[in-house]
C-alpha cells in the first residue's frame, strides 16, 4: 500500500510530469521521482479508522477496483 502523504517542493513536484491526477497519482508519483533522483522516505503516519457508514473510494466497490486496476496498468507500462 502507498502512504496517504506525500510532501516535497511544489515547484519539485510539478517537474517532475506528474500527468494522473486520479487513482494511479500515488504511484505515478514515486516512479517519477526515483527516475529523477529524488530521495524517498517512508514515516511513519498515525491514523484513526475510516469513520462509520464510509467506504474507500477503490477498494469499496468492484468499479472503484477496476479503476485502479487500469491506471495503475497504464502508468506501469
Amino acid at each position: 500500500d502507498i502512504g496517504p502523504v506525500r510532501a516535497g517542493r511544489r515547484a519539485d513536484l510539478l517537474d517532475l510530469g506528474v500527468a494522473d491526477r486520479a487513482f494511479s497519482y500515488p504511484l505515478e508519483l514515486l516512479l517519477r521521482a526515483a527516475d529523477a533522483g529524488w530521495r524517498v522516505v517512508e514515516l511513519p503516519v498515525t491514523y484513526r479508522p475510516r469513520a462509520a457508514g464510509t467506504r474507500s473510494k477503490v477498494s469499496g466497490s468492484v468499479l472503484g477496483t477496476a479503476r485502479a486496476i487500469r491506471d495503475m496498468a497504464t502508468v506501469l507500462r
